[in-house]
């Protein structure tokens, strides 16, 4: 039987950062209140969560890749809600922001959840937001959780005879 890694919600002991975006705060909020809760619900403990607040969605990456580096998190939760207008601002800064945050995940060793809601519509954007479609701020802090619990599993040292030297 092979040997299966898998991931768990526990978070006890576990340090998170949480990166909300303000611009469109009548539905980050509520991402935010779901992460929030999903954290509080598994175990992690007040004064190991931080929330960074930045401007807008555009501006996670950035600061996702500043906390990465500075490597005192365990996970890190991105919420915003991008929500298409007239113009093609929606679809730029949507595809930098899930390829800059995608890019932090690779390249450094803690586990990133990805809360941005990208949305055709207002009405969208709030289900999204915590009513007919769950709380993606929730769920986005649900697998901050998991991988940093998988992370956890893969780093430890493995057991087996010490070798003489």
């Amino acid at each position: 039987m092979p040997k299966i890694y898998e991931g768990s919600y526990e978070g006890r002991g576990l340090k998170m950062a949480v990166v909300v975006s303000r611009f469109n705060s009548f539905v980050s909020e509520r991402l935010l209140e779901g992460a929030l809760d999903a954290l509080a619900r598994h175990n992690v403990r007040d004064a190991d969560i931080k929330v960074f607040r930045v401007p807008g969605s555009f501006e996670l990456p950035a600061v996702v890749r500043k906390l990465a580096a500075a490597a005192g998190f365990d996970a890190i939760v991105c919420l915003g809600t991008l929500i298409r207008g007239g113009t093609l601002h929606f679809d730029l800064i949507s595809a930098e922001v899930f390829k800059g945050v995608a890019a932090v995940s690779m390249d450094y060793p803690v586990a990133v959840g990805m809360g941005v809601v990208t949305a055709d519509s207002l009405e969208q954007a709030i289900e999204r937001g915590g009513s007919k479609m769950g709380n993606k701020g929730f769920d986005a802090a649900l697998s901050a959780l998991e991988m940093a619990n998988l992370y956890r599993q893969m780093d430890k040292p493995k057991k087996g005879p010490k070798r003489s030297r």
